[in-house]
C-alpha cells in the first residue's frame, strides 16, 4: 500500500492543533496508508508540552529556536517516509476534507505537483479578508508575468508532491518564503502541476494569523529571485 506523508509545520497553534489533528485523522486520504509528522518552531503558548502529550499518536520533530515555516517543512521532509507529500497548516483555515481533491491526481500519475486553489471554489470569497485576497492575487498575478504561467494560488498552503519530486529541490527559504521559492522551482523544473479548488476559512490577525505585510515583499523578492537565479 502506497503511504501520504502529511507535514504540518507547527507555532504558537495551541487553540487549534487537537481539532485540526482529529480533522486529519476523520480525513479520507484515497486508500493510502498516512504519515503525519509535526514540528514545533519553538512555540512559546504551550504548544510543545500539548505536542508532548501528544507524540505517543504522531511523528513530533522540535526545533530550538523558531525558524519559520519552510525550515519546518525541511526538517520534516527528511523523515518523511511516504510516496507523496502533503503541506498542512496547524491553523483551521484549510480543510483536510480536501485531500481526496488532490491525492488521485498523483495517484494515478496524472500529475507531480497539485495546488488547492482557493481561488478557484466561488464559495470561498465571503471567506477572505478584502486586503489578504488582494495581496494573493497580487502575488499570483506577478509569478504568471515572470514565469509565462497560469496558475490561480500560488500562496495556497495545500501543495502535494510526489515525494521524489520535492526530495530533490533545494529548499532554501525559512520563513513564509517558501511558498514562492517551491512555485519558483516546480515550475522551472517542468512538473507537472495540476490545480484544484478547495474550500478556505480564513482567520484573522487577531484569531493568530501570522503572515504580514512583510512577508508580502518578501515573497515578491523571492518570486524575481527564483525566476532569474538558481
Amino acid at each position: 500500500m502506497k503511504k501520504v506523508s502529511i507535514i504540518i509545520p507547527v507555532y504558537n497553534e495551541k487553540e487549534t492543533i487537537k481539532q485540526l489533528l482529529e480533522k486529519v485523522q476523520n480525513a479520507s486520504f484515497s486508500g493510502l496508508e498516512k504519515e503525519i509528522i509535526l514540528v514545533d518552531d519553538a512555540s512559546c503558548d504551550g504548544t510543545s508540552d500539548l505536542l508532548k502529550e501528544l507524540s505517543k499518536n504522531y511523528k513530533v520533530l522540535y526545533h530550538e529556536k523558531n525558524k519559520g515555516k519552510g525550515a519546518a517543512i525541511r526538517t520534516a521532509l527528511k523523515e518523511a517516509t511516504g510516496d507523496f507529500v502533503v503541506i498542512q497548516d496547524a491553523d483551521l483555515e484549510y480543510s483536510p476534507d480536501d485531500y481526496d481533491n488532490l491525492l488521485p491526481y498523483l495517484i494515478n500519475d496524472e500529475a507531480d505537483v497539485v495546488y488547492g486553489s482557493r481561488f478557484l471554489n466561488v464559495e470561498n470569497s465571503k471567506n477572505f479578508m478584502l486586503k489578504n485576497k488582494l495581496a494573493n492575487k497580487f502575488l499570483t498575478i506577478i509569478t504568471n508575468i515572470l514565469f509565462a504561467t497560469s496558475i490561480t494560488d500560488m500562496e495556497t498552503c495545500y501543495k502535494a508532491f510526489k515525494r521524489e519530486f520535492i526530495e530533490n529541490i533545494n529548499i532554501k527559504s525559512d520563513r513564509f518564503d517558501f511558498e514562492p521559492e517551491i512555485t519558483a522551482k516546480v515550475i522551472k523544473n517542468k512538473a507537472r502541476l495540476k490545480e484544484v479548488p478547495i474550500s478556505y476559512m480564513g482567520r484573522t490577525k487577531e484569531e493568530g494569523k501570522k503572515i504580514s505585510w512583510k512577508d508580502g515583499f518578501m515573497a515578491i523578492f523571492t518570486t524575481v529571485k527564483y525566476r532569474f537565479f538558481d
